[in-house]
């Protein structure tokens, strides 16, 4: 079994100290550190090594999205799972557009939040597309052109295989189900998504799907992932 190493942050203590009793229960999970704020996490990250960090996005003096903004920035970066009280909201979407691997609510059920960093610790984001879609007609505003023409040249640089991965992605396909869909078997399609990745200059798969949603290419396949 391999066991996740995982960070806690958050400037509420009570809070904290619920999410250790939760998740330091479970056998496959290390709680190696706690921070109060976003300030202490870099430094925290480098002596503890997490593999994942459940990162609170309002804090005092440095909130969730700095210090995402600042961990996925460094080599080796551990994968972010967003904690926010709100579904829609823009400082989310900005924390996904930095890098995080996704978002979870504090009133979500404690076995959900586990499945949550589990889910990001294999390398698979924690969001769906329904979600995706409400955040992004949440943060639609005067920009939307501008991201969207900015969004449709960088998804030029694909070819077309790697831009019908990257549409599937965005439609929140699993590796198994796009292998499924496009005939080709899960190796092809994880080299496809890495190569996506590399070619973008991305992180993870949520921002491929945000990227495929400013483009205005999830809509123009609509729901047909073929």
């Amino acid at each position: 079994m391999t066991v996740i190493r995982l960070l806690l942050v958050d400037d509420d203590p009570l809070v904290r100290a619920g999410l250790s009793f939760m998740m330091g229960g479970a056998d496959d999970i290390e709680i190696v550190g706690e921070a109060a704020d976003g300030s202490e996490v870099e430094a925290l990250v480098g002596r503890t090594d997490p593999d994942v960090v459940l990162m609170d996005i309002r804090m005092p003096t440095v909130d969730g999205l700095a210090a995402t903004e600042r961990l996925r920035a460094l080599k080796d970066a551990p994968q972010v799972v967003v904690l926010t009280t709100f579904h829609a909201d823009d400082q989310v979407l900005r924390a996904l557009r930095a890098g995080a691997a996704g978002f979870v609510l504090k009133d979500t059920p404690p076995a959900e939040i586990l499945a949550a960093v589990r889910r990001v610790a294999a390398g698979d984001p924690v969001l769906s597309p329904a979600v995706t879609r409400q955040l992004m007609a949440h943060a639609a505003g005067g920009t939307a052109d501008t991201r969207r023409s900015g969004a449709r040249e960088r998804i030029g640089a694909l070819n077309d295989r790697e831009r019908e991965v990257a549409v599937a992605v965005g439609q929140g396909s699993s590796n198994a189900e796009i292998a499924a869909a496009l005939f080709m078997s899960v190796a092809t399609v994880k080299t496809h998504v890495s190569r996506i990745l590399a070619k973008l200059d991305l992180n993870n798969r949520v921002q491929i799907a945000l990227l495929a949603y400013d483009a205005g290419i999830l809509e123009d396949n609509g729901q047909d992932g073929h």
